[in-house]
């Protein structure tokens, strides 16, 4: 709904514009039009993660619980809202990393981040140099006899995880570690620095 209300409120903008200014007027403002509706966006997702759940711990609730269903109706003002406006035009950019702080999460300098998909952001920390590339998943919960369970997920410094990687709860990446594309690090692994790594789950990657 309140997608729908934001596109209503684009098309009106546009509309008074190209009544005052004609239709030339209008297309040269569609971009910040545009822009402004992504951020404003982006600020509804923000302020409905924070007043529905607040800073995640690394804590333990049960499935049916009212934690878990805040949690993921916070994840989808960010899915359904904050994304298509905004954060899938942004990815690699300063912008997303401003975003993904002010979700809770621990970026560094220079970082390089195409995903958005951080669920739990206050679990993250993303050191000085660290690169995570698109369609990864930074994993910070998961699901096991009816319990979610959350841990916290560390990139140290100048990491690397290659594209549709997935690092699971309770995890470590060593600083200077590449993770190849499509790897999987399993729950709880540290990964230790300086060294390359490959698969699902990842494996010493080979020579040659």
């Amino acid at each position: 709904m309140l997608s729908v209300g934001l596109a209503l409120g684009v098309l009106a903008a546009l509309r008074a514009i190209a009544g005052a200014g004609g239709y030339g007027a209008a297309a040269l403002a569609s971009g910040a039009v545009l822009l402004l509706a992504g951020v404003l966006a982006c600020l509804v997702s923000l302020a409905a993660k924070w007043l529905l759940i607040g800073r995640f711990t690394a804590v333990e609730h049960p499935l049916w619980s009212g934690h878990v269903w805040r949690d993921e109706l916070a994840d989808t003002f960010t899915e359904v809202l904050a994304a298509p406006w905004l954060l899938n035009s942004a990815t690699g950019t300063p912008l997303l990393n401003l975003w993904l702080r002010g979700l809770g999460a621990r970026i560094g300098r220079g970082v390089w981040c195409e995903s958005y998909w951080l669920p739990e952001a206050d679990l993250v920390t993303l050191g000085d140099g660290v690169s995570v590339n698109r369609g990864c998943v930074v994993q910070t919960h998961l699901f096991h006899d009816r319990i979610m369970r959350m841990d916290s997920v560390t990139l140290q410094e100048g990491a690397t995880l290659g594209p549709h990687g997935i690092v699971l709860p309770g995890s470590t990446i060593g600083a200077r570690t590449t993770l190849g594309p499509a790897s999987l690090v399993m729950r709880g692994e540290t990964v230790p620095a300086d060294s390359r790594w490959l698969g699902n789950p990842i494996a010493a990657w080979p020579r040659g």
